[in-house]
């Protein structure tokens, strides 16, 4: 799933670099990354927002988009859109989220759902943020509302990777 990913990244336009967190536990995403030409960093493993924000200061990064590595279904469209979406807005962080009702019609389950603009929404995997502020804590954020069910698709468990494929076998390939 990581190669899919991280070929998905290579092909957009509006990312220049690529680098793959990684943990000690993870041996063999670190190898996998660096056999598909892309960086790494080591980070403690404490937990994903954690590593993440480890990642950013250790390497000094500006503006980075965050993606998870397990989006079975993403597009370098959809990389472009949420980059070009973060340039446009000036806010310091973007989120990615879909409507609840998508994940609920593909039999898929939310372990947290928000509220935003009247809309029941949970986050997808993909998020922009500025870099240089990584230690001002919550950030002014704007949300991407997408409604391309490919993008819900953040394979977690073993029900997740059965609905995933069914949606794979009932979806035309790479738009």
């Amino acid at each position: 799933m990581i190669s899919h990913v991280i070929g998905a990244l290579k092909k957009a336009n509006l990312v220049d670099r690529i680098i793959v967190a990684v943990t000690p536990g993870t041996p063999h995403t670190k190898e996998t990354a660096r056999a598909l030409g892309v960086d790494t960093i080591e980070t403690s493993g404490e937990g994903y927002e954690h590593d993440m924000q480890q990642a950013i200061r250790t390497l000094g990064l500006k503006d980075v988009l965050i993606v998870a590595a397990d989006l079975p279904f993403l597009t370098p469209r959809i990389v472009d859109e949420t980059v070009r979406s973060y340039l446009s807005t000036g806010k310091p962080a973007l989120m990615v989220a879909a409507p609840v009702e998508l994940y609920e019609k593909s039999g898929l389950e939310v372990s947290y759902a928000f509220d935003y603009d009247g809309q029941r929404l949970a986050a997808v995997g993909l998020n922009v943020i500025d870099g240089t502020r990584i230690d001002e804590g919550r950030l002014d954020e704007t949300v991407l509302v997408i409604k391309d069910r490919d993008l819900i698709f953040n394979v977690n468990t073993q029900t997740d990777l059965e609905l995933a494929r069914q949606h794979r076998e009932q979806t035309p390939s790479e738009k």
